[in-house]
């Protein structure tokens, strides 16, 4: 049976695998292996007629995540992917526009996760953990070939190969609002009134941030909300830039859930700009 035990290949394997990876971690929802199905995160022979797919294999979730020998250091469940170095990037604050007033992070956090595939550098199945027996996988997966417009032997190419030159994309690991956020009084920033408040609560012990894309906030983190992720203080921090106190960050997935079928990813569709809009006051 391999190493996924009776996590085969079929369409079961990846239901059942979808499931142990959401009971594993809490954080990836049942059905999300049918949510991705029919979109570009499907890089298995299931995915869809015309886009990136791998021959050597049915699985979806492979590609990003596995439930066992994950790589640690990622910021988001059971990571599949060996992560790129923060200090490769080039990012938005180095052109010196003088209207960004919040300080930005080295490239960490998910977006650092995500970059694994959309820097343009290494294949997209190039995963820490393949399926069948041995990190190397079963003789489907070695054998397997990449065909599809945007891609060359799997790495990713076109409008989504964002490379490792940040400086013309939207600033992530950048603190929401510019910066300011106080633990004492959990209020933003009151000297840049050009971004809405975020909303926060506790979950454990750990405090999360969102803005709120309803039209009448109902003050509970949704997916469709845009998500802020707290990065802490203290020079040993990854990502530390000096605040004092744990602040939220936009970081890529604060505005795309790789889990939805929206166009591009987006956590809400954009008519109107309505995506820039639930952030930016303009």
């Amino acid at each position: 049976m391999g190493k996924w035990g009776f996590i085969g290949t079929g369409g079961f394997g990846r239901v059942a695998r979808g499931l142990l990876i959401a009971a594993c971690t809490g954080v990836l929802s049942i059905g999300v292996s049918a949510q991705i199905a029919g979109t570009k995160h499907n890089l298995g022979t299931s995915g869809p007629a015309g886009q990136n797919r791998f021959s050597g294999t049915a699985e979806i979730c492979v590609f990003c995540h596995t439930p066992h020998g994950a790589d640690t250091s990622a910021a988001v469940p059971l990571w599949n992917r060996t992560l790129p170095a923060p200090g490769t990037f080039q990012t938005y604050d180095s052109l010196g526009t003088s209207s960004l007033d919040g300080k930005v992070a080295p490239v960490g956090s998910v977006s650092i996760a995500c970059l694994s595939c959309h820097d343009g550098v290494q294949s997209m199945s190039a995963v820490i953990n393949a399926p069948g027996s041995g990190l190397t996988g079963d003789a489907a997966w070695q054998a397997g070939t990449w065909s599809g417009p945007n891609q060359t032997a799997g790495v990713m190419t076109g409008v989504a190969a964002l490379g490792r030159d940040l400086r013309n994309d939207h600033p992530v690991g950048i603190q929401y609002g510019g910066g300011g956020y106080s633990t004492a009084t959990l209020t933003g920033p009151s000297t840049d009134l050009d971004f809405k408040a975020a909303s926060n609560a506790l979950v454990g012990s750990t405090r999360v941030w969102w803005v709120d894309t309803e039209a009448t906030p109902n003050n509970t983190r949704q997916k469709t909300d845009i998500q802020l992720y707290t990065r802490g203080t203290g020079v040993g921090n990854p990502g530390y830039t000096g605040q004092t106190n744990p602040e939220p960050f936009v970081e890529c997935a604060s505005c795309h859930d790789p889990h939805t079928a929206n166009p591009t990813f987006l956590r809400i569709q954009n008519t109107g700009s309505a995506v820039c809009l639930a952030c930016h006051v303009k």
